[in-house]
């Protein structure tokens, strides 16, 4: 086999993987840029929004919103609560539970980020139809069909 016949066999530039991984980083590097000015990561974006937009009230229920492990929630919502975004209470039905809330500065920051995270949305959104968006969703949920692997970052 020839150095030629195995460079037609393996393009990387044409492997999902590659093409996947580069338009993901692209993406996550953008809106690092956006949201570092703020004091935020993407993960604790993540967890903002998680939490306030979308009632999650729990450690676990966010590491499962997320995708990510729950010992790096834990890492994540220490960090958070150093910086003043989230506040964790015992629930009162039962003492070991751990219940979640948006601090008054973590409310702040959701409002103020959410214009942008949209605009950084509609920025790369804006580059296909409607419906060439919807079918790309689509095809991630295929993909994503069946894989429960939590990470510890996204």
């Amino acid at each position: 086999m020839t150095n030629a016949h195995v460079q037609e066999i393996y393009d990387l530039h044409s492997r999902l993987g590659f093409r996947l991984t580069r338009l993901s980083n692209l993406m996550k590097a953008r809106l690092d840029k956006i949201l570092a000015p703020h004091g935020l990561s993407r993960l604790s974006w993540c967890a903002l929004t998680g939490i306030g937009l979308q009632g999650i009230t729990t450690p676990s229920q966010l590491a499962d919103h997320i995708g990510i492990t729950r010992q790096a929630v834990s890492r994540l919502l220490l960090q958070m609560r150093k910086n003043g975004l989230v506040e964790q209470s015992f629930d009162t039905s039962d003492g070991r539970a751990r219940r979640l809330t948006l601090s008054t500065y973590g409310n702040e920051k959701l409002a103020l980020c959410h214009p942008l995270v949209d605009e950084n949305q509609q920025y790369f959104a804006s580059k296909i139809s409607q419906s060439e968006l919807h079918q790309f969703n689509q095809t991630i949920d295929n993909l994503l069909d069946g894989e429960t692997a939590r990470l510890d970052e996204v």
